[in-house]
This record gives structure tokens, C-alpha cells and sequence, in this order.
């Protein structure tokens, strides 16, 4: 199996895509510092939400095989610049979380425009809770 590391806003998911990942128990913690799981890296929010740490992530992206750019969709913010996934030598997916949150099609459709304008080579749409989507993410990563 590929290492993926998650980038992506505070809340997003990310830790909780690690433990799916793992079959871990699911249990929210807020990730302070960089987390290595067997087969993810998690990244803190604050990494993404803040340009400073941008170096951070590069070079933490150098330990993983896939870049995977992690967006809530019911987050209104729009907070992953177009061509963010540029500035990563290797293949950069998209994650559109809590799709079982979105009150309409619309939410999920906006965050995937955003991950597209980000410069992703594919997307997936995903809730961790029940399972949906993790499938086809899981074979991505195991492909």
C-alpha cells in the first residue's frame, strides 16, 4: 500500500480518515503536531490555513507517495488556492468529506470545483462514518 499524507482544514476529516485508514476506533482528537500512521500522515489544520507552514508541508509530503487535499463540504470557506497542488511533485488527489452532511447537491458539487481549481488528478467523495466512497479510496491508495 501507497502512504498518503492528508492536508486540509482544521475539522476536515483528516484524523479521522487516518484511523478509517488503520481500522482504528474513531475518536476525534485535535492533531497538534505531524502523525504518522502505518499507512497515512496526518497534518494539522493549521498547515493549510496558514501560508507560513506551506514549507512544512512539502516537506512532510516528501515521506508519502500521494498527496491527498482533504475539503468539508459544508465548510462555506473556500480555503485551498487554485493551483495549491502545484507546488507538490507528485500525484494529488482530492477527499470531499461529510457528504452526508450536505443539505444539497450543490455543497458537494462547489467543493469539488474548488478541488479541481486546486489542480487534483482525481476525486473522491467520501463519509468515513458509514463507509461510503472509502472503498473506492482505498483501492486508489492500494493501486
Amino acid at each position: 500500500m501507497k502512504r498518503i499524507i492528508f492536508i486540509g482544514k482544521t475539522g476536515s476529516g483528516k484524523t479521522t480518515l487516518c484511523q478509517n485508514l488503520d481500522n482504528l476506533e474513531l475518536k476525534y482528537k485535535k492533531t497538534q503536531s505531524v502523525e504518522i500512521y502505518n499507512k497515512s500522515i496526518d497534518t494539522p489544520g493549521e498547515y493549510l490555513e496558514n501560508r507560513y507552514y506551506y514549507k512544512a508541508l512539502v516537506v512532510t509530503s516528501a515521506d508519502a507517495d500521494i498527496i491527498a487535499l482533504v475539503y468539508d463540504c459544508t465548510n462555506e470557506e473556500s480555503y485551498i488556492a487554485p493551483g495549491f497542488a502545484s507546488m507538490f511533485m507528485k500525484d494529488v488527489i482530492g477527499i470531499i468529506t461529510k457528504i452526508d452532511l450536505a443539505e444539497d447537491e450543490s455543497l458537494i458539487n462547489r467543493a469539488e470545483k474548488i478541488l479541481k481549481e486546486a489542480g487534483v488528478s482525481t476525486i473522491f467523495k467520501v463519509n468515513t462514518l458509514s463507509g461510503e466512497g472509502m472503498k473506492e479510496l482505498m483501492s486508489y491508495i492500494e493501486g
